[in-house]
Order: C-alpha cells, then structure tokens, then sequence
C-alpha cells in the first residue's frame, strides 16, 4: 500500500496561499481536518482537498443568497455595490487582493466560465473569467462572450496563457498519448462539472474525433476544482483527468502532458469600462508589479497580459 504523504501547517498555508497564522486558527475554528504525531500537527491531501470544496461551496452559497436579495455583504459590512470577480484560476485572488490594498473590496465568486458568462449577463458579477475554445473557429472566448450576452457590448481583455493537458499517474504507467486514448477500455477519467473550461475542451476533442461521451470510462464522475481533479489521480482513484499546468505542480505522484494552450481572459460589459473599479484593476493587471507575480510561475505565460482581445 502507497503510504499517504503528510502536510505540515507551512506547506498547507503555501497550497491555500494564505498566513500560517491563519491555518492555526481554521484548526482552532475546526475549519480543518488535521491529525498529531506527537506535537506535530499534519494534513493528509483530502483534508486539503475537503477544506477546498467546502470554502468554495460556502463561498458560491453565500454569493446566491446574497445576488437574491440583488446586494452583498463583504465581512459584515452591506455595500450598495459590491466588485465581484468570477473564475476560480488563482490569479484572481492575487488580483483581488491588490484591489483590496487599493481601496477596492473585491469579492471573489469561484465558478466556471459559463456560468461566469451568464453571471455576466444577469449583473450578478462585473467581471467574468473564462477560457471556452471554439473549435470550429480554433480560438479562444469571442464566440461564447456574442453568445451568451447578445447584444450587450462587451470588452475581452486577455490576463494569463496557460496550458491544459492530462493529469496522469507518475511514470504515465498507461502511456497515455493524445485525447483518442481517453476511450480505450482500461482508462478511467475524472471529469469536471458542466460548464467549465477543461470540460468544454474535452467535449471539443471528442466531438472532432466523431467520439461519444458514453466511450470514456469515467465521463459522469464530476469534481468542481482542478485541484481535486489532480488529487484523484495521484491517488490512484483514475487514470487521468484533463486541468492546467500549474495544479499538476502542487500535487504528488502525477505528471502534465501538455495538449493545448489556452487563452484565459477578462470580460467586461463596456458600460463598466470607465469606472473606478475596472480602472484601478487594469492599471493593476498592466503594472510591472504585478506581472512580475507571475512572470517566473511554471505553466503562466504573462507575456500578453493586459492586452484588450477585442470589443464585442
């Protein structure tokens, strides 16, 4: 049997990207599964994993409620406009919190681009993340941004490159090569939930390739994160899932098979384009600063960040 490795309370605050002092009180609050050898307090990866789906899943849960009620409170504080940004890649939090030094309390909707896009649309967010390909045009967004907000004219502005590929077990013990292997009878997936990115550029290749998604052992099993996506691969649990490069680096016993690179971008309705919030935050996306946060990350490619894609 593999012997599950242990997280200590550094190593968790890096994955969260949050204070060690803060890890200390999610355990205190028993926000966090943990175990002791010793005095020693260790996590397993599904306490990360657990702790992930379930602020996500308070988080979505509180932003419903609150979007019912068409306002927001933001630690307890009622705003009569709140800035909220959807998308769940970790530069949006960086983002936000600059925006957050900069005056701005920017709230953080952690959803996928089609519901960002319809999000969007409702004035639920003002600002949607997404990275939807349109293989048929083999490009990246336009076509889905005219979709979903007809009409409406909207400004794409691009923030990170990055690279989807295959999450696969260390080794790549069952060769997997290319998106036809996906539907070979010893291959199990894990796949992510309706509507987000990696989702659509899976069912993309499928249909290119004239495949059904009934073919691909493991297509219904469904997680909401890249993240929990490469756990499950690492252990052991499938044989592959499809997410970008930069998760791959902060889970164990997996590899990255690149298949693509993709474009994630902003969308913006053009009617926001002049407020003090979407200023503030493009003169943050194209400061050298905050470029510089990503500039030397494994699998970002910041080298067009900030550049306007089109207006719709």
């Amino acid at each position: 049997m593999e012997k599950e490795k242990a997280f200590s309370t550094q190593q968790v605050a890096e994955i969260l990207h949050v204070s060690k002092s803060t890890i200390y009180k999610l355990i205190h609050q028993e926000e966090i599964n943990y175990y002791k050898i010793g005095r020693k307090i260790r996590f397993t990866q599904e306490d990360i994993d657990t702790y992930i789906d379930k602020a996500r899943n308070q988080q979505d849960g509180f932003l419903k409620k609150s979007f019912a009620n068409e306002e927001l409170i933001f630690n307890g504080l009622q705003s009569e406009r709140s800035f909220v940004i959807s998308g769940q890649d970790l530069i949006l939090d960086v983002l936000s919190n600059y925006l957050r030094l900069n005056g701005i309390p920017a709230l953080r909707a952690y959803i996928g681009s089609f519901e960002s896009l319809l999000s969007l649309y409702h004035d639920r967010v003002q600002v949607a993340s997404c990275h939807l390909w349109d293989s048929d045009l083999d490009e990246y967004n336009v076509s889905y941004v005219r979709s979903f907000l007809p009409g409406i004219p909207c400004i794409i502005v691009h923030l990170i490159g990055r690279r989807q590929g295959f999450y696969v077990k260390q080794g790549n013990p069952k060769k997997i090569k290319g998106w036809a292997d996906l539907a070979r009878e010893d291959i199990s997936i894990i796949n992510r939930e309706k509507g987000a990115g990696s989702r659509v550029l899976l069912d993309e290749q499928l249909r290119l390739l004239g495949l059904d998604s009934d073919a691909v052992n493991g297509y219904q099993n469904e997680t909401s994160s890249h993240l929990t996506v490469a756990s499950a691969v690492g252990r052991g649990e499938v044989d592959v899932g499809v997410g970008n490069e930069k998760i791959a680096r902060q889970v164990d016993n997996i590899e990255f098979l690149p298949m693509q690179k993709e474009h994630y971008d902003l969308v913006i309705k053009k009617s926001l384009w002049n407020t003090p919030e979407v200023k503030t935050m493009f003169k943050i996306i194209r400061s050298n600063e905050f470029k510089k946060e990503f500039d030397k990350i494994g699998g970002y490619d910041a080298s067009r960040m900030g550049q306007i894609v089109m207006e719709t």
